[in-house]
This record gives structure tokens, C-alpha cells and sequence, in this order.
């Protein structure tokens, strides 16, 4: 009988050590599936922090936020020379509502006169539709808005490139999306950088990328630079000016 006994207590040991290494192993999961979004973004917020404590940048500039094509142009701070003070806050792998969603950390804070934005290439990626990102545009320059009036916003328009080539007409619908809001809005510019990094035949440049096929090379970004000198120096005039860029024929 003792020895059924002390078997007893031990397969209740065994049960409740297994019971609490699987409440532990949902816990864990649970923790893991439930991460605080701003986890994900935590080294490029640190990032701009430590930047903002060694020269914080003066209100008044240009700023251009967005995705990783904004964060990979190395010299983006220095490209324009003269012509703008421009601060950098670009996050790889960003979508449209990532910008959104930390627009007092991404804009607000540094109360610039322009803000440059390049995103809507990931939200494509990942499954939205045109209409999602044109939409998510809307939440973003009404949340600038609220705050900074008088700021112009310039979108720079999804580009396309020989990776998401399958994206090429959803790129297109949204850049018409957009652009015919900004010739609508005030204080809205659209640039359009999809055309010109189309080649002869309508299909990306490839000249224009990197090995991944995805972002830019030193070419790209100086195409990049040509086609936006034109508006910052139109952000810097205090009277609204109509964009100049008309928004381009979308091909089902």
C-alpha cells in the first residue's frame, strides 16, 4: 500500500510539473504573439532619439520619412545641397500605416515646413489594396494637419521595381489615387517617380536598382534627387503652389 501510495504522489508530481511547463509555454506564446508593435520599430526610434540629441533639427526644414528606400540614401541630409535642411527618418521595412500610426514621433516633433513621404510599397506587399493606401494616405495628411497646418506635404509615388513587378498595376491605381488628391488638396504635392523609372518597353529600370532588385542604386537615387529639387524649393515658398505633376494613366 505505501508503495502504491508514494506512486501516486509521484505521477501527481509528474502531472503537475508538465502542467505547469505547458501554462509557462502558453504564456510564453502568448507574450510573444502580443509584443507591442513599437518593439518592432524600437532601434530606428533609438536611432533617431540619439540623433535628435546630438543636433536636433530646427523647425522649419524639410523632412522626408517613409520606408527603406528613404532610410538607404545615404546622403540624403547633404544630396540638396543648399536648397533645403533636410533631416532623414526613414524606417526599413515601414508601411504607409506604420507612418501613420507614429506620426508625433515621425513629423510632429520636428515641425518641419515639408514633409517628403515615400511609403505604400510595403502595404501593397503585404496584401493592401490601392484603395487601402490611397485611404491610409488620407489618415496621414489629416493627422499632419491637425497639427501643422501650414506644412506641405509631398508624396513620392510607389516606384516600381523588377522584385514586385507583379505589383506594377496595384502601384499604379494608388499613385492615380493619390495624385489626384494632392492636385485636389492644398498644400499636397505629388511626385512622380514611377514614370520615370519605367525603360522603353514599360517595365522597370533595372539600371535603377541594386543586386536585390528592390531598392536603389547611386543611378536611382540620383533620379530621385532631380525630380524632387523642384518641389522643395516650391515648399519653401509661403504661398500654396499647385502640383505639377500630373497623375499618372492607370492600365488594367
Amino acid at each position: 500500500m505505501k508503495r502504491v501510495g508514494i506512486g501516486v504522489a509521484l505521477l501527481g508530481l509528474t502531472f503537475g510539473a508538465l502542467g505547469l511547463a505547458k501554462a509557462q509555454t502558453g504564456s510564453s506564446t502568448r507574450a510573444a504573439t502580443t509584443t507591442p508593435a513599437s518593439l518592432r520599430w524600437q532601434a530606428s526610434f533609438d536611432a533617431f532619439a540619439a540623433a535628435d540629441q546630438a543636433r536636433a533639427p530646427q523647425p522649419g526644414g524639410v523632412l522626408f520619412v517613409g520606408s527603406s528606400s528613404i532610410r538607404l540614401w545615404d546622403d540624403l541630409e547633404t544630396a540638396f545641397g543648399t536648397e533645403a535642411v533636410v533631416t532623414k527618418r526613414g524606417f526599413g521595412g515601414s508601411r504607409l500605416s506604420d507612418c501613420v500610426e507614429w506620426v508625433d514621433r515621425l513629423v510632429i516633433r520636428y515641425r518641419p515646413r515639408l514633409v517628403v513621404l515615400y511609403a505604400g510599397d510595403n502595404d501593397l506587399a503585404e496584401g493592401a489594396t490601392p484603395d487601402e493606401v490611397a485611404a491610409r494616405f488620407d489618415h496621414f495628411v489629416t493627422a499632419v494637419r491637425a497639427e501643422l497646418p501650414a506644412t506641405r506635404i509631398a508624396y513620392l509615388s510607389i516606384k516600381p521595381s523588377p522584385l514586385r513587378a507583379s505589383l506594377m498595376d496595384d502601384a499604379r491605381e494608388a499613385n492615380a489615387l493619390i495624385a489626384e488628391r494632392a492636385r485636389r488638396g492644398d498644400n499636397l504635392d505629388f511626385i512622380d517617380i514611377y514614370s520615370l523609372m519605367l525603360g522603353p518597353e514599360g517595365q522597370p529600370r533595372s539600371d535603377l536598382y541594386g543586386p536585390d532588385r528592390l531598392h536603389l542604386n547611386a543611378a536611382g537615387y540620383a533620379l530621385w534627387r532631380a525630380a524632387i529639387a523642384a518641389h522643395l524649393r516650391a515648399g519653401a515658398s509661403p504661398t500654396p503652389l499647385a502640383s505639377t505633376t500630373s497623375a499618372p494613366t492607370i492600365n488594367r
